[in-house]
């Protein structure tokens, strides 16, 4: 466009290196948008359209937010599925030569966004890149608010939509051959309402994702990192780390560590099960209430409510990880003060993870750095407690809580106990952390008893008794003598203006006076800012101590949670078997039984093994419970592979590396599926997938069907 003003020129040079973003662009307190921007927010966020001046015969449209209160906007753009980048001014406007500097400081996607506003404070915001390459799936995953890193691989359409199913990501980043696969993900996008995108074959480079995990880990080798047998894996997760790099323009340095897993690791739960068994919200409402998760937790903060999430998704398989969960569990039920204690001191703590990530991010303003202060204070007694158990899990947990009683320490004396939000309007540190700030405080409050002392100690030496300290914007700070007593001014006086009947002096003293009052203000709200900058600094440099303490933090609370739930509602400890045995005596549903009021659920009794008792078939009359039974065993299976006490008066569970539920009828007619085809497509795939360890929940097949039909498919 010819003609445009420089500032819109340079607008519109920054808009096209971020073609697909929306551009947000600072100009004084607002940032504003222009153009086609300006009309797509308008729209969405129910803003004024208004217009300027640009140079061209129409003005431009244009709509701005306030600088301030940007997150809330910016949150609500980013849920709807847009991209914003942030085009900053880069040095101060009454200082600039000409047009402001601005650069984009960082964009904003669905899967980066950062804004504690934004996000659910109990689920990670992931961040997934898929790979195709030659009939495999590199999967790389993870949240950018918590340095969470993950990577694995997959060789079919099925495991990768488990792993979806699992973390949920907020968006999607894959290569051109993913798209060109053939994977459907439409179905499973409507559902989770993630945004996907393909970006450019540089992002794929294989020597450069190798090199951009080498720089960022600092290994001289990817095997150290435990990513050799990872060749898909590796490409997607440096794709990842590279459109973190670019969106977020930053070190990145919370992000410590990647962690390789194998998907056969932990029970598998694809999404028909997950739904179905309503583990972390119902079916019909997408409430969390009536879920697993409802029941089980119990958590005091963020970080532990997150994990215990993570646990359900990811039920074990290993019996001895299973054991060391359950003694844990068993012994903060022995132990019920120390626990309640452990509760009491659980509660105060703020969400370290994602606080520390914001740190990192220099995101964090004062009242961040306060919260984590709070937090850190909790962490000594935490430690004290543990010392007292003895099982592995806890001793563990003990050993890697960090006191951080030298940040604590630091952040204590530099930082205000009621802070703004803002960092670079002042009143921030603490007074005595530094010298030249509380000089630079003394001169902005105490300026003017200054002032009056230096006039009374002249007009005393000089013995000019109607000597004043006066002040204009002109001429500053000067003093004034009548012609009557000229006479009486001493050498060092310098003349600065005359009058018809006084003349105006300075002196090195007033000047120097006159230096430090006039600028300590400004001096000052510079100075803190640089010191708040340090202190931030400094905590974000201890980022590896500071989150193996907030893993350890959360896996507390967890077991805290956990033992709360199993004793008040009078859950056994599981024995814990690998021969394939199921035996339930007494056993309950977990979420009927809290949803009935007064007792009313009458307990059951289940048998499984690999003889005569490998199939049970249940029948009954509508409304009699047959479901709920069904659900109840598959519940109580997990529930005892998460590590968890029972709703039982006596169970002996096997491990089970699967669980499939085929439970009640239901269409897809979006996609054209009846609800015959729905049941036969889950049925083929349960056929297909199922091991004689896994465990089959089959409610309902065939029903609708002709009597002949039915017995052929049972």
């Amino acid at each position: 466009m010819t003609g445009l003003s420089p500032m819109m020129t340079q607008y519109m040079e920054t808009k096209k290196q971020y073609s697909d973003c929306i551009l947000f662009y600072r100009l004084g307190d607002f940032y504003e948008m222009f153009f086609d921007d300006a009309i797509t927010v308008s729209k969405e966020l129910e803003l004024t359209l208004t217009g300027k001046e640009c140079g061209l015969e129409e003005r431009a449209p244009m709509c701005g937010v306030p600088y301030h209160a940007v997150e809330g906007y910016l949150s609500r753009l980013v849920q709807k599925g847009y991209k914003v980048a942030i085009a900053e001014q880069m040095e101060d406007p009454k200082l600039a030569k000409g047009l402001v500097k601005r650069e984009v400081i960082r964009v904003v996607t669905p899967g980066t966004i950062t804004s504690a506003q934004a996000l659910d404070e109990t689920k990670n915001n992931y961040l997934m890149a898929i790979v195709y390459e030659s009939d495999c799936l590199g999967l790389s995953v993870a949240d950018s608010t918590t340095g969470d890193f993950m990577v694995t691989e997959v060789t079919s359409e099925r495991a990768l939509l488990d792993e979806i199913n699992k973390f949920s990501p907020s968006e999607i980043i894959c290569n051109d051959a993913f798209s060109m696969s053939g994977i459907d993900l439409d179905e499973i996008e409507n559902r989770y309402h993630f945004s996907k995108s393909t970006l450019d074959k540089r992002f794929f480079q294989e020597d450069g994702c190798r090199k951009i995990l080498r720089e960022h880990f600092k290994t001289a080798s990817l095997e150290g990192l435990g990513l050799a047998d990872y060749t898909c894996g590796v490409i997607a997760a440096g794709a990842l780390l590279q459109y973190l790099y670019e969106t977020q323009k930053c070190t990145l340095d919370h992000m410590t560590q990647i962690t390789p897993y194998v998907t056969g690791n932990f029970m598998v739960l694809d999404s028909s099960t997950r739904r179905n068994l309503e583990l972390l919200e119902t079916m019909r409402e997408k409430q969390k209430r009536g879920s697993l998760l409802w029941v089980l937790d119990k958590t005091h903060t963020a970080m532990g409510a997150r994990l215990l999430r993570t646990w359900i998704e990811q039920p074990l398989i290993d019996r001895e990880q299973i054991l060391g969960r359950q003694a844990a569990i068993e012994e903060l039920n022995l132990n019920y003060i120390s626990r309640e204690e452990l509760g009491e001191y659980l509660n105060p703590v703020y969400d370290l993870e994602r606080l520390i990530g914001r740190i990192s991010y220099k995101t964090a303003n004062p009242r961040d750095l306060l919260a984590f202060n709070q937090s850190l204070a909790m962490i000594p007694p935490i430690k004290t407690l543990l010392g007292e158990f003895t099982c592995d899990n806890l001793k563990k947990l003990e050993s890697e809580l960090d006191t951080l009683e030298d940040l604590h320490d630091l952040i204590s004396r530099a930082i205000v106990d009621e802070p703004p939000l803002t960092v670079r309007e002042g009143g921030i540190i603490r007074e005595g952390f530094s010298e030249e700030a509380d000089r630079l405080s003394s001169a902005k409050t105490e300026g003017k008893s200054w002032l009056a002392d230096l006039e009374a100690k002249e007009r005393e030496k000089t013995g000019i008794k109607n000597l004043r300290v006066k002040f204009n914007k002109v001429f500053g700070y000067y003093f004034e003598v009548t012609n009557s007593f000229k006479n009486m001014v001493p050498d060092y006086f310098i003349r600065k203006q005359t009058l018809t009947n006084a003349e105006r002096y300075t002196t090195d003293e007033l000047k120097n006076l006159e230096d430090v009052i006039l600028g300590a203000e400004d001096r000052l709200f510079s100075l803190e800012y640089e010191l708040f900058c340090q202190v931030r600094d400094t905590v974000a440099a201890e980022v590896v101590r500071i989150q193996k303490t907030a893993r350890a933090v959360a896996a507390i609370d967890v077991y805290v949670s956990l033992s709360t739930v199993a004793m008040r509602n009078n859950y056994v400890k599981p024995a814990i078997n690998e021969k394939g045995l199921i035996q339930i005596r007494g056993g309950r549903h977990p979420v009927v039984e809290k949803m009935l009021r007064d007792d009313l659920f009458v307990a059951n009794d289940t048998l499984l093994d690999n003889g005569k008792n490998r199939v049970s078939i249940i029948t009954g009359p509508n409304m009699a419970g047959k479901s709920t039974y069904m659900r109840q065993t598959a519940l109580i299976v997990l529930m005892a592979q998460i590590g968890s006490f029972v709703p039982a008066d006596q169970a002996n569970i096997g491990i089970c590396d699967r669980i499939f539920t085929r439970v009640g009828a239901s269409d897809d007619l979006a996609s054209g599926q009846s609800t015959f085809m729905v049941e036969m497509t889950e049925v083929a795939n349960i056929l297909r997938n199922a091991t004689k360890k896994s465990l089959l929940i089959l409610d309902e097949i065939g029903r609708g069907t002709s009597t002949f039909d039915g017995l052929s498919i049972a």
